[in-house]
């Protein structure tokens, strides 16, 4: 049960899930790798999930559970025992994570604080996301179902997402919607999440060209001159740099 394959693959998956945080993770490249394996909570859940995940595939009882209880009284992060998760997977922060029993993880995945991969309905089988390789997942996002999230994607922060996403697409809203930047995924696995497009303000600021069109053409047609109405303002910082500038 245990032999040289078995602690190889185990050496491997360490340095890769340590070396996962310090790639990505900004904070991360100035400390030491010992010190990532010692206080970093995202880094001690996942250890305790393939340690649980180990258990569970060889079907001892009660100790998977008991080891991802644990895990998730000491870090914050609930996964399921039975969640499948790829190679170099990134928890950021970690807190309030919660990942489904049926859920299917990638490989270089990154998610975020609050992030959820939950269920729907009471069925059993596939009722969790499957997750394809390099998707990254922002703050407080909710993908809800058996639903596939395409390779190189990124849903942004507090979107719920409760269909299929496309490869290399953004996913912003709720309910979250494809969307891109630039006509192509963006670059680097912490992207400009402060600009990411905004489907509704879109909108909205077509709402208003159009209203200032039809206006317009009633002040021609009646000459009578029409009151300017309500604006679809920016907001912007009064000072300083902008803090998402880079």
């Amino acid at each position: 049960m245990l032999g040289l394959g078995t602690l190889s693959r185990v050496a491997r998956e360490l340095r890769e899930d340590l070396g996962a945080a310090r790639q990505r993770d900004p904070a991360a490249r100035r400390v030491r790798s010992f010190e990532v394996l010692f206080t970093y909570p995202g880094v001690h859940a996942l250890l305790a999930h393939r340690l649980a995940h180990g258990l569970f595939e060889l079907k001892v009882p009660i100790a998977p559970r008991a080891v991802a209880y644990l895990s998730r009284a000491v870090t914050g992060v609930e996964i399921h025992p039975a969640a499948s998760i790829g190679r170099a997977l990134l928890i950021d922060h970690g807190g309030g994570v919660v990942i489904g029993e049926t859920a299917r993880i990638g490989d270089q995945v990154t998610l975020y604080q609050g992030v959820t991969l939950g269920g729907t309905g009471f069925a059993r089988g596939k009722r969790h996301p499957t997750v394809e390789d390099e998707v990254v997942i922002g703050s407080g996002a909710k993908l809800l179902g058996p639903i596939h999230v395409g390779r190189a994607s990124k849903v942004g922060a507090n979107s719920v997402v409760i269909h299929d996403v496309p490869a290399h697409s953004t996913v912003v809203g709720n309910p979250g919607r494809p969307v891109r930047v630039g006509g192509s995924r963006p670059e680097g696995p912490d992207a400009d999440w402060a600009h990411l497009p905004d489907p509704v303000a879109d909108a909205i600021r077509s709402l208003a060209v159009r209203v200032a069109e039809l206006e317009g053409a009633l002040e021609e047609a009646t000459g009578r001159k029409v009151e300017p109405g309500g604006q679809v303002t920016p907001l912007r910082r009064a000072g300083g740099s902008d803090p998402a500038a880079g």
